[in-house]
Parts: C-alpha cells; structure tokens; sequence
C-alpha cells in the first residue's frame, strides 16, 4: 500500500449530515488507513487524528442506531 491510499480526506459536510452509505465508506477508509499505520514501526503521529475521527464516526452510527432502535 502506498501514500497515497492511506489519504483520508475529511468529509465535506459534518458527520450528522452524511448519509449512512456516507458513513459507512468514511468508516472503512479510516480504518483501512489506521490498520495501515498499525503496521509502521512506529507508528506515524497522524494515527491518533485518525483514530479519533474513527471514534467521532462510530459515535454517529451507534446514535443513530439508537435513536432507530428507539
């Protein structure tokens, strides 16, 4: 894997605005790109931004998963 696929741009709208497909592919892509640093020695500095975003996102979905199981 390259530099180039471990790129993670952040979404265009906040996480509340995406659509669950959205954040579904976000979700994916963070973790593509963390299990990719995990494999680095050591790890690179920008794993704890992506970890953190990757925590924003789970938080989103298990709301809404709440809020349908509701």
């Amino acid at each position: 894997m390259t530099a180039e696929h471990v790129t993670v741009e952040p979404p265009r709208h906040p996480l509340p605005s995406l659509t669950t497909y959205e954040l579904k592919a976000y979700r994916r892509d963070l973790e593509r790109a963390i299990a990719y640093f995990d494999s680095q020695a050591p790890s690179p500095p920008v794993r704890s931004d992506l970890q953190a975003r990757l925590d924003a996102v789970a938080a989103e979905q298990e709301d809404r998963a709440r809020i349908a199981h509701a």
